[in-house]
């Protein structure tokens, strides 16, 4: 039986070499939700890994794809055999107000909109073999929802990475103009990633997370940075030049994108980092 009441697939006729355009009628949502899936080659029928990639504030499920060209990277990094053959999904976060923190608040679970979206595959292309674990990246607060559903709902996930990344309700307020109230209306605890990195510590996927020397959220991912060693819970950080800007995304999902594919090829080995 389906997840969903109903599915629109888009006409392949019309839309790019492997690109999906999908809309659900959603449970968590109480309503439609947008989801653009890239799909690659796979002529030998192997099991594929599931990339999951949040966008940030005022976007939408084209956001990955037409501003930062994910399904070109995608492409390239297979033609050029540095990551074996992965799914993109891209969705919308729920597209309430400027951004909804892929959490749960009152007008809907977005979070678990976001955990719904790892089915809409399988759904819609029956024939394709999927790994058991997934991968989820983000970039500014789809970092946020990225390291917090990963580290909440640990048992989906073989990697987390994110970009650039909001790491608290308050680094969002300077981009929203909804109170953070409306937002994030449950406990303080609820929102806090080491919270739920430290609760599932022994649990959760590998994490990476990465910032632009000059982005004004450095300060903020070092903090996340040193609290996570002080707690000794393994990661990878990194910081390489650039801005809170498209550029700057568009360059390191490579990085994503590679430390996936090698967890999907190494699973045993890479587990843990840090």
């Amino acid at each position: 039986m389906s997840r969903f009441q109903t599915i629109e697939v888009s006409d392949p006729r019309f839309s790019p070499d492997g690109m999906y355009f999908i809309t659900v009628k959603s449970n968590a949502l109480n309503g439609r939700g947008d989801v653009v899936v890239q799909m690659p080659d796979n002529p030998e029928g192997r099991v594929l890994p599931l990339v999951i990639l949040l966008h940030g504030v005022y976007g939408s499920s084209w956001a990955w794809a037409f501003k930062g060209g994910a399904h070109r990277t995608l492409s390239h990094l297979i033609k050029e055999k540095r990551i074996p053959p992965m799914i993109l999904v891209m969705p919308s976060d729920g597209l309430q107000g400027d951004g909804t923190g892929y959490v749960s608040n009152n007008s809907a679970d977005y979070e678990q909109w976001i955990l719904e979206t790892i089915e809409i595959v399988p759904e819609v292309f029956k024939e394709v073999s999927l790994s058991k674990k997934h991968f989820i990246c983000g970039l500014s607060m789809g970092g946020y929802g990225a390291l917090r559903i990963a580290s909440k709902y640990p048992y989906h996930f073989l990697g987390v990475s994110a970009h650039s990344s909001v790491v608290s309700p308050e680094d969002l307020k300077a981009f929203i103009q909804e109170p953070l109230s409306s937002v994030f209306p449950g406990k303080q605890e609820e929102y806090d990633l080491l919270y739920w990195l430290k609760k599932h510590q022994e649990q959760l996927p590998a994490v990476r997370f990465d910032c632009g020397l000059d982005d004004t959220l450095l300060s903020a991912n070092r903090t996340l940075h040193q609290s996570m060693l002080d707690l000794g819970i393994g990661h990878l950080y990194q910081e390489f030049a650039g801005g809170h800007e498209w550029p700057y995304w568009e360059r390191h999902l490579v990085d994503s994108l590679l430390f996936f594919g090698d967890l999907f090829l190494n699973e045993p080995a890479l587990r843990r980092i840090g």
